[in-house]
């Protein structure tokens, strides 16, 4: 509806004899404003040479007589904004056409033919999994779904940190205490032990230096024994996380592997791009404005930055995907916009096709997560705690849901609640995680809107007892507010997906809740005796449809009871 409104406006300032004006066309925040609403008149009046008001009286005259299909009428507001109110039938329309398309509604083909990369995990090996962990899967699976959506083939890959330095200090201490590599968090109290040995015994350093060194050349011996086995520990630690947060991986590709290949293209492109300092190799960032960088160390081993040169190639060389997505801290600003132009004069496309989509830091009340001192809250408690706190509140609130059952929906909420409180929050913003306003079953979270789904599969079951079919025909005279927000999903959806932002989605979903709360506490809905009561079901039908389709964008699931 959106396009037709903005070609009838573009015809308009035709016919007055002004071009090229950029304009807004977007929803008023009160749905008394009308449905959509421009500022045309504000822009083009200097060209018009006339008042804003007057620019608009002319414009809406014209439309007047133009006549846009589906809307009734347009109105003039304030110094000259226009605002467009939509036919009832148009509303009617657009719940038939959820109730037809059913988990496709409010798909699109705006990014049809291409193929996306996201690479949604790169976990370091021989750590739990902290919250920071959840957070970025939590964003990549939602913009994979999103580009899937959009009519995308969605690539989605990891890239597990099997060889770094930490990883050696992690063995190291598992060497000097034969503790058991099967157990996760075995590996984690390693790794904070290795640390610490690092930084406050030289001998230590030097063999964990040995031991990250060894790792990389010599694939035999005790020290490598052991890392196998941690290795194998982490990789069967991250299958069952992904699963638990219902995320599936398309390909895997190492952090080592990607070493071998980043040491070649360093050395390959030197001195055109890399330089040669103090026995390393370098990017001298700072001749772009950047800050300059070590690829490779003295000793010839590759640091991240060469691994992610390499990790560039072995997607474009595998994939070549029209654009490749990574998911990362906006601390990582500035080291990622060395990578993106090294990657860039090494080989043009692999950093013009590369983004980095920034989220901010993940907080609770008493601060910033860091990792480094193993004081970070792992993955697991955070989803143990809000699936208890999840458990009590169904208990306390609903005796229907069998006791077999109730495990599974508390898992499923607690997975909500988290993913929620991160994706409604915009690219590059903190994060602050409430468990309290997380799990209430009312206002701005994820249960909320599971629970407002699961209602709606209640009303809808209780209008197929009483013998009510949904149907759009015989709509009463006044539309409802719930059906003035279900129409925008598409848009919605179409937007969230050009501009990689899924919190436009969890917002919308929010704003419909409330919408259909509101409507459900003023009408009988499935009351036969209602001549209204088909309609209204259809609506609720729709609405549910649309819940069900954004949370799955989100990743959550939608149930039908809670």
């Amino acid at each position: 509806m959106e396009t037709e409104i903005r070609e009838a406006l573009h015809t308009a300032l035709r016919e007055l004899g002004v071009t090229d004006i950029s304009f807004s066309v977007e929803h008023p925040a009160d749905t008394a404003h009308g449905d959509y609403a421009t500022n045309i008149a504000l822009v083009s009046a200097q060209a018009l040479g006339k008042s804003p008001r007057s620019c608009a009286e002319e414009i809406v005259t014209f439309l007047g007589k133009k006549k846009i299909p589906q809307v009734e009428r347009i109105e003039i507001a304030g110094p000259g904004f226009i605002n467009f109110f939509l036919t009832r039938d148009f509303f009617g329309e657009k719940i038939a056409e959820a109730q037809k398309l059913k988990g496709t509604w409010g798909h699109n083909d705006s990014l049809k033919g291409q193929t996306i990369l996201i690479e949604k995990s790169a976990p370091n090996l021989y750590k739990p999994f902290h919250i920071g962990h959840l957070l970025n899967i939590t964003i990549g699976e939602s913009l994979s779904r999103l580009m899937q959506s959009a009519g995308a083939v969605s690539i989605d890959m990891a890239y597990p940190s099997d060889i770094s330095l930490g990883v050696a200090k992690a063995v190291w201490s598992l060497v000097q205490t034969g503790a058991d590599p099967s157990d996760i968090r075995t590996l984690g109290d390693a790794y904070v032990a290795g640390t610490k040995a690092y930084e406050e015994s030289a001998e230590a350093k030097e063999e964990i230096i040995e031991i990250n060194k060894s790792l990389n050349i010599k694939h035999e011996g005790e020290v490598w024994d052991v890392y196998e086995k941690g290795r194998e520990t982490s990789l069967n630690y991250f299958r069952v996380m992904t699963a638990r947060l219902g995320s599936v991986f398309s390909d895997t590709f190492f952090e080592s592997e990607a070493g071998i290949l980043g040491k070649e293209i360093v050395e390959a492109n030197m001195p055109d791009v890399f330089s040669e300092s103090e026995g390393a190799v370098v990017f001298k960032g700072e001749d772009y404005g950047l800050h300059t960088r070590v690829f490779v160390t003295s000793l010839g081993l590759p640091l991240y930055e060469a691994k992610d040169i390499g990790l560039i190639k072995w997607k474009f060389e595998k994939y070549n995907p029209d654009l490749s997505v990574v998911i990362t801290d906006m601390e990582q600003k500035q080291y990622f916009e060395v990578i993106k132009k090294a990657a860039e004069l090494v080989h043009g496309e692999w950093g013009e096709r590369s983004v980095y989509w920034q989220h901010g830091r993940l907080r609770f009340a008493d601060g910033k997560v860091s990792s480094r001192l193993g004081n970070v809250p792992l993955a697991e408690t955070m989803l143990e705690e809000v699936k208890q706190i999840a458990l009590q509140k169904i208990t306390e609130t609903n005796r229907d849901i069998p006791d077999g059952d109730i495990d599974d929906l508390a898992e499923d909420i607690a997975v909500g609640a988290i993913k929620y409180s991160f994706l409604r929050v915009a690219a590059g913003q903190n994060i602050v995680f409430d468990f309290e306003k997380s799990l209430s079953f009312e206002g701005d979270s994820g249960p909320y809107l599971m629970y407002t789904h699961a209602r709606i599969q209640s009303v809808l079951e209780k209008a197929a007892d009483a013998g009510i079919t949904p149907s759009v025909k015989g709509a009463p005279e006044q539309s409802y507010g719930v059906e003035r927000l279900l129409y925008r999903f598409p848009e919605v959806v179409r937007t969230a997906g050009e501009e990689r932002a899924p919190h436009l989605v969890a917002t919308f979903l929010t704003q419909l809740a409330g919408a259909f709360n509101t409507f459900y506490a003023q009408e009988k809905i499935a009351d036969a005796s209602d001549e209204y009561a088909p309609y209204k079901t259809a609506l609720a039908e729709a609405a549910g449809i649309t819940l069900k389709n954004g949370l799955w964008m989100l990743g959550i699931k939608a149930p039908e009871k809670m």
